[in-house]
């Protein structure tokens, strides 16, 4: 999250457009993890914009999921942040290791832990729990060992999957 925030303000600097973003060169990213595959992405993500959404970002999550390296969590997000519409619940590592941890879910594939937590949060609330989860598991809820002690849920969190803690 720290490196794609880091260079994102490069990139955006840089290029300016969908077309722009077409041209990325690898060298750009390449403090991030699979920056060769995620620069192809990227490229044809872009042309795909220019091409059938006149340079666009489009606001749906079919649309969104249909664009090369773009899922659900990423989809999610770009909804959410760039125009306030909440399709479902973003689920990152921490979002779906403290859902895990607390009981929300049984599940430990993102697309099923989110349909447990739309199932299990009211809809007005999916924005606001995706923050509050990922803040509590970077904060607290922390991998691989948790501190449970300074939990404000440790009294009523089941510990699902939880070892050892501090």
């Amino acid at each position: 999250d720290k490196r794609v925030n880091t260079i994102t303000k490069t990139l955006f600097k840089k290029y300016k457009t969908a077309t722009g973003f077409t041209k990325l060169n690898e060298e750009d990213i390449k403090s991030v993890t699979f920056f060769n595959n995620k620069a192809k992405n990227i490229r044809e993500a872009a042309r795909i914009l220019v091409e059938k959404h006149k340079g666009k970002v489009p606001e749906t999550m079919e649309e969104l999921i249909a664009l090369p390296g773009i899922g659900r969590k990423t989809a999610n997000a770009i909804l959410i942040n760039a125009f306030d519409k909440v399709a479902g619940v973003v689920v990152d590592t921490h979002v779906l290791r403290v859902s895990y941890r607390l009981g929300l879910t049984k599940n430990t594939n993102p697309e099923k832990v989110e349909k447990d937590l739309m199932a299990a949060v009211p809809k007005e609330k999916w924005k606001r729990i995706t923050w509050l989860l990922k803040d509590h598991g970077r904060a607290v809820c922390r991998a691989p060992v948790p501190y449970c002690s300074r939990c404000v849920l440790n009294k009523i969190c089941p510990k699902q999957g939880v070892m050892k803690s501090l």
